[in-house]
């Protein structure tokens, strides 16, 4: 068992109180384990079975940091091993639901344990497998406990969601219940590979529902970790099954699929609008659905400038901007824009790129040639369109060569450009100009999206209009650590609207986990006495 770090320790997105000394040799022994497992073939689990590759087709998985490198090579669920996991997640429902809502709040809190034990070695892994930084992945880790405890807290604080309601005549007793759906498809992304992961499945898992979950295809070995976390802490066999698989074969086969009672995915709007149409046919089904963001900073004449810098340039470059909460437009009262962009431009000049699992290193690698080519377009639109600040432009030389590594980009556009609309995932920033707060509202509110976005102002005035007229469900004002990142679980509910979710109560809220569950009425007339 790895050792932790002291309680005082923990590190978040956007704040540490840490021992930095013990935390990078903790990290360097986790890196140095994690490193010797490297190249290893792995199976899918269904029902607890490891299940070999079917087809021949498998997943590769190499690192963004050097291509060269191959973490792992892992089985590829076909849509026959689907219809086997989903039965097996259908056999094995009623016996989870029936051990009762405190048995599987126990069950996952020793499930939490387990990743705070672990958290150097995930860490490690998401670090190899995404490019996350060091203080990037272990965040990723630690919210990835917190996430599951404090789930549990709300099954715990609702009492297994078993509400008395009113008499409507003294013989009758009623009661109302809410009760898990039965089976959940679990479809992930990369970015966050453990935290969103877990957040999903573990609200399913608690609510009595059981699971068939698919990894991002470019994230397979962390899934694989939550798997064996859930397996270890006591989850039975078939309540949880780990299907790694392309979106095309595997994530499609198992949200069409009849027997998937609901579904939780985060990724993309137009994969999310897509299973969100097509899942409901004999009847309307849950979708649960995060759907990115084109999240926007206004920076306002009265803002610490500052502060204004340091929160954009770490909600725009953390992760390489592959957040769905990252910032990645700008709107700059004209009257500071000046002074505003020098101290952007130096502030994002002195960050460290390379390896992320380096010590010191803020800014990695993109996550696949994909997102590299969809950078080189954006960046190409933004020099016919406007003007480049700082990058555009692929880093090269030494170990950049090996791996997907493009430069922080920082873009001065016409407000019209459609690169303050598209959702880009890449690190440019697009800037644009304002005559003022009613100006950056009406623009911020004209993108498709509404997940996150910030202001910079010591105005009341405009923190109050901000709040009340912006189209988005995470808000924040004069984050220095982050101007539209950061969401913690209990702290910040993390709730899409518009283009951005489907349900309108996101992770990290107090309303997550009963969206997993139905209700039910029950009425019993007592017998006279």
């Amino acid at each position: 068992m790895t050792a932790t770090a002291s309680p005082q320790s923990k590190v978040t997105y956007t704040s540490a109180n840490v021992d930095w000394e013990l935390f990078h040799r903790q990290f360097d022994e986790a890196l140095a384990r994690v490193r010797a497992q490297l190249g290893r073939d792995h199976p899918l689990y269904i029902a607890g079975d490891a299940v070999g590759q079917e087809s021949g087709a498998l997943l590769v998985d190499t690192s963004p940091i050097d291509t060269s490198v191959v973490l792992g090579r892992f089985a590829a669920a076909t849509a026959p091993q689907v219809d086997r996991a989903v039965a097996a997640a259908r056999a094995a429902q009623p016996a989870w639901l029936h051990r009762g809502w405190r048995d599987r709040v126990t069950t996952l809190r020793k499930a939490a344990g387990l990743i705070r034990d672990r958290k150097f070695e995930l860490a490690a892994i998401m670090s190899l497998e995404v490019g996350k930084s060091r203080l990037e992945a272990m965040g990723d880790a630690e919210e990835s406990a917190d996430l599951i405890d404090y789930y549990c807290q709300q099954v715990e604080d609702a009492t297994g969601f078993v509400r008395p309601m009113a008499r409507v005549t003294p013989v009758e007793r009623n009661t109302d219940v809410l009760r898990p759906y039965g089976v959940f498809a679990c479809i992930a992304p990369f970015n966050f590979p453990l935290a969103l992961s877990t957040g999903m499945s573990a609200a399913a898992l608690v609510a009595g529902n059981t699971v068939v979950y698919k990894p991002a295809e470019d994230a397979p070995w962390t899934g694989l970790e939550l798997y064996e976390v859930y397996r270890d802490a006591g989850v039975p066999a078939g309540a949880f099954n780990y299907l790694p698989g392309t979106g095309e074969e595997t994530g499609e086969a198992l949200w069409r699929h009849p027997g998937v009672d609901g579904v939780v995915f985060t990724g993309s709007k137009a994969v999310g609008m897509r299973i969100f149409q097509g899942l409901s046919q004999q009847w309307i089904k849950p979708c649960l659905l995060e759907m990115g963001g084109k999240n926007a900073a206004v920076v306002m004449d009265s803002a610490d400038l500052d502060a204004a810098a340091e929160g954009v340039m770490r909600s725009a470059f953390g992760l390489q901007n592959q957040k769905c909460s990252a910032t990645s437009r700008v709107y700059v009262h004209r009257r500071v824009k000046t002074p505003f962009l020098e101290k952007l431009l130096a502030k994002t000049k002195a960050i460290t790129l390379g390896d992320p699992t380096e010590r010191d290193v803020f800014f990695g690698p993109v996550i696949n040639r994909e997102a590299v080519a969809r950078f080189e377009r954006a960046a190409a639109q933004a020099g016919r369109e406007g003007r480049i600040l700082l990058g555009g432009a692929r880093l090269t030389g030494g170990a950049f060569d090996r791996g997907h590594y493009v430069a922080p980009t920082i873009v001065e556009l016409p407000l019209a450009s459609s690169l303050f609309f598209e959702e880009l995932f890449v690190p440019l920033l697009a800037i644009g100009e304002v005559s003022g707060l009613d100006q950056a509202i009406t623009e911020t509110n004209k993108a498709e999206y509404g997940l996150t976005a910030g202001i910079f102002s010591t105005r009341p005035e405009d923190v109050e209009r901000f709040f009340n007229e912006i189209e988005a469900g995470v808000c924040y004002v004069n984050k220095r650590t982050g101007a539209t990142t950061g969401a913690w679980p209990g702290a910040q509910p993390f709730t899409g609207w518009k283009g951005s979710g489907s349900s309108g109560k996101g992770g990290c809220g107090p309303y997550y986990v009963a969206q997993f569950m139905r209700e039910q009425s029950r009425t019993v007339i007592e017998e006279s006495r």
